[in-house]
């Protein structure tokens, strides 16, 4: 990528969370971790090509009645809203579906905890400093709390392999959006600039969603997980998190992301019935234990401006 659109800032402030701040870092981790039980349900009908293509076109359809969505952004940072599309809706978004042919929306939302993992590094490389020492033990603890999930997943067979392996690829591209998004957000709002990326996304992804809709069926509970998955799990969801990062930054932001796996098991095996295993509820204990050592204040000044760096060879 161009050495312009690898850029992230630091949040407004580096204090405690605001109570707004917690209200957003709770209320991500409950819709994003109900996002992998909706998907679960629309996948009894459509194929994943059109539940992508539909979660991205229902997100991009309730940001449209906003008019704040409709205020310009400059033409400099058209290729980071393009970037963002692509990073943080279009190839994940197509992957998870995907991945969840083989693996239980438990185990997918579980995986999806190693986002605060992925986003700190990149954060780190695109600022020039690692994070402090208090999120530094958290990453750590997060991290073993995933892979005991990853490797109880993976072991299961090949088939389960290649779902662990589609989710984790679909992390790293959060980890990139993630940190590119902040600068766009505190320059221009989350509605915006989501907005933007959602219409993006969803020209992108067209083609693999109309391709699916001969081998897809139609049921009113799959359509409705849909309506649900894009309009509050999507386009709702991404104003919010984005107001969040620009507020806290990327790497605080992202550890809301560690209240998703507890959210996806309990209704993975309270809704579907689904299965988790000893190690699987150590490694929930042990994100979010992660997750609270890692949001504790940043003591540091913030930094004014966004840093831009020419990413590693």
């Amino acid at each position: 990528m161009p050495n312009k659109i690898l850029i992230t800032a630091e949040g407004r402030h580096a204090g405690a969370f605001s109570i707004g701040d917690w209200s957003r870092f709770l209320g991500i981790g409950l819709i994003w971790g109900s996002s992998f039980l909706l998907i679960e349900l629309a996948l009894r009908a459509f194929e994943p090509g059109l539940v992508t293509w539909m979660r991205i076109g229902f997100g991009a359809a309730a940001l449209a009645f906003l008019p704040s969505a409709r205020a310009s952004i400059e033409r400099v940072d058209r290729a980071r809203v393009l970037a963002v599309a692509v990073l943080w809706v279009a190839v994940p978004f197509t992957l998870f579906p995907l991945a969840q042919r083989y693996v239980t929306s438990a185990v997918a939302g579980m995986l999806n905890g190693s986002l605060p993992i992925m986003a700190a590094i990149v954060a780190a490389v695109l600022l020039g400093r690692p994070p402090r020492r208090l999120q530094m033990l958290g990453l750590a603890v997060g991290a073993v709390g995933v892979a005991s999930i990853a490797v109880t997943a993976a072991g299961e067979g090949a088939n389960q392999a290649i779902g662990v392996a589609m989710i984790l690829g679909a992390v790293v591209c959060y980890a990139f959006a993630v940190n590119i998004v902040g600068p766009l957000q505190q320059r221009y709002g989350s509605v915006p600039v989501m907005a933007r990326v959602l219409v993006i996304a969803t020209v992108l992804t067209a083609p693999f969603g109309i391709w699916s809709i001969p081998a897809s069926s139609f049921t009113w509970s799959a359509l409705t997980a849909m309506v649900v998955l894009g309009a509050v799990g999507t386009g709702f969801a991404f104003v919010i998190f984005g107001r969040l990062v620009g507020n806290v930054g990327t790497t605080r932001a992202a550890f809301a992301i560690y209240l998703v796996p507890a959210v996806a098991m309990v209704l993975g095996v309270v809704v579907l019935d689904e299965t988790v295993t000893s190690l699987d509820v150590v490694g929930m204990a042990l994100v979010i234990t992660g997750a609270i050592m890692a949001s504790r204040p940043d003591r540091v000044p913030m930094l004014t401006e966004a840093v831009e760096t020419t990413p590693p060879a």
